[in-house]
């Protein structure tokens, strides 16, 4: 009987830790030992994306390594998406006690690592990989805020959208963000693996974010790399000397040639700038 009990005790133990796990908008695994460095993917990706730059970083750093709610196996949380992120994050933070953290983000994750920097100077360094402080004004000349709402006609369609469908429009997109075969199928499964309404309605939270004027509170170091691909090397400096001319001192390094997946395209340079940047 009193081990049936201890064995019930340890059950329920268990299934708290697991309760409390799911209360964060996110998953994270702890890889390495060493300064804390706090790893965020782009959309719909999971923190898999990061798995050779860990494989590397872990040698030396502890590596947080974030999946977000709704991509991969993370249940859904309810919207706003985006804030939800971002307070968790800084929540994680906080209960863990990481002090002055460097933080590491590609495309969204990137953005996100800005916003947290607009708001503290609490990190050490940030690195962001092809990411914009608003990717609305990237994709929309006469962008404002304000225009960025959850109920609209192209929320509806991709709602509606029928699998098959869906599967076309991610495998066209995963082709054009890396010119490695095998991770377009990754990126591609990693879009039909997420929660539909996360992937609208995060996105329509991406889009909203506009942090171009407050770049200029930031006083952590930024470091950026960037991809030249489609448009090329002058398009591409053009496109960030516009983004981040707000903030006040940053240091950028383009991976010629390459697409949105840096790590993907050009994964020796981009872990040579990386460690680089690190050791500064």
């Amino acid at each position: 009987m009193k081990i049936i009990k201890k064995l019930l005790f340890a059950f329920l133990i268990l299934c708290t830790l697991s309760i409390t796990a799911q209360d964060n908008p996110f998953k994270v695994d702890v890889v390495g030992a060493g300064e804390p460095i706090l790893l965020f993917p782009g959309f719909a990706c999971t923190g898999d994306v990061w798995n050779d730059t860990v494989s590397e970083l872990s040698k030396n750093y502890e590596c947080h390594v974030f999946t977000f709610a709704g991509f991969g196996n993370v249940p859904a949380v309810e919207k706003p998406w985006l804030p939800k992120i971002k307070e968790g994050v800084l929540s994680y933070i906080s209960e863990n006690k990481l002090e002055n953290p460097i933080l590491i983000g590609h495309s969204l994750g990137g953005a996100l690592a800005l916003w947290m920097a607009t708001e503290s100077s609490s990190y050490k360094k940030l690195i962001v990989a092809d990411a914009l402080p608003s990717t609305g004004a990237l994709m929309m000349p006469d962008f404002k805020s304000e225009y960025m709402v959850y109920d609209s006609p192209y929320n509806k369609q991709l709602l509606e959208m029928n699998d098959a469908d869906f599967e076309n429009m991610a495998i066209q997109m995963a082709g054009s963000m890396t010119s490695n075969k095998s991770k377009q199928l990754q990126i591609k499964d990693w879009m039909l693996q997420a929660d539909r309404e996360t992937y609208v309605y995060g996105y329509t939270d991406l889009l909203k974010l506009d942090l171009r004027e407050d770049l200029s509170k930031i006083n952590t170091p930024v470091t950026i790399l960037a991809a030249t691909e489609p448009y090329g090397l002058e398009m591409a400096k053009s496109t960030y000397d516009t983004q981040y001319k707000a903030l006040n001192d940053y240091t950028v390094e383009f991976a010629n040639g390459s697409s949105h997946f840096i790590m993907y395209d050009q994964p020796k340079w981009f872990i040579e700038n990386l460690k680089n940047v690190l050791s500064n």
